[in-house]
């Protein structure tokens, strides 16, 4: 049994092999961004989908090729760049998702708080003793 030669690459060949991954990803990002800003939710959950998608086809390939040690600087640095996307939109999204939280908090509060009322008595449960009135 004899093992297959490795195959010997041309960074050229690299580049486009790790070109494909990387404009799947920046074409997802924008996507999401646009689906983002139309507050569309089921683009939104789409196009997430498929970037988490993207994102690990892209690491795959460009972990493949760091360990070759053959990946061109500038697509390098355009990953990174895509990562900063994905980074800014997770905390764009997690500053609606707080924003949202705090206006269903408003219209719909919960259980009461054990604090005083509007009407100003405390809405604290007795706790089976007399209570101390002033």
């Amino acid at each position: 049994m004899h093992a297959l030669p490795p195959t010997e690459s041309s960074p050229a060949a690299v580049g486009q092999q790790l070109e494909q991954p990387l404009l799947e990803v920046e074409g997802c990002l924008n996507l999401l961004g646009d689906a983002l800003l139309r507050r569309d939710t089921q683009a939104i959950e789409q196009y997430a989908g498929r970037l988490h998608q993207a994102l690990a086809l892209a690491i795959a390939s460009f972990s493949e090729a760091a360990r070759a040690g053959s990946v061109p600087p500038h697509l390098r640095h355009r990953l990174v760049q895509a990562g900063g996307r994905v980074a800014a939109q997770r905390e764009s999204l997690a500053r609606a998702t707080a924003a949202l939280d705090r206006a269903i908090d408003v219209l719909m509060p919960g259980e009461p708080t054990g604090l005083y009322s509007s009407l100003g008595k405390s809405e604290r449960k007795s706790l089976g003793g007399p209570s101390i009135q002033a």
